[in-house]
């Protein structure tokens, strides 16, 4: 018999996945062992910083067993760490900080694996976007 699969994607703090909400009620739901995911992620994510925002998706299997795979933080998490920034601007036009093209270049270089794209140039228009959203202008 072939294994149904679903998927969830969710956001989970580095090291801090419990069974409180959000992550006990999403799992829940599809039955699934809430502690043995919390465990295993925070095994996962223990080498590093606590509190990062990391991107989980879980395969759900209709076994209520389940895989899941981590990506990088999303890229609004690399800027505001680059730039020493505790947010982005409520205003895009208002101008909040300033970041190097070369900078958003390592930050495609380690999200590229993330997206569904294998140009990095993409990948650096899509941050640029992102970055003019939050307030931050590019220079060279």
């Amino acid at each position: 018999m072939k294994k149904k699969v679903s998927y969830i994607k969710m956001q989970v703090l580095s090291g801090m996945a419990n069974p409180s909400p959000p992550v006990g009620p999403i799992l829940g739901q599809r039955g699934l062992n809430i502690m043995n995911f919390c465990n295993e992620f925070n095994k996962r994510t223990s080498n590093l910083d606590k509190g990062i925002p990391i991107p989980v998706i879980i395969k759900v299997f209709n076994d209520r067993t389940f895989k899941f795979i981590i990506k990088n933080p999303p890229v609004s998490y690399f800027l505001k760490k680059h730039l020493s920034i505790s947010k982005g601007s409520k205003d895009a036009n208002n101008i909040i900080a300033k970041i190097n093209i070369k900078d958003i270049i390592n930050i495609a270089k380690l999200k590229i694996l993330d997206t569904n794209s294998h140009n990095v140039d993409s990948v650096v228009k899509s941050i640029i976007g992102t970055a003019k959203s939050m307030g931050i202008n590019i220079y060279n």
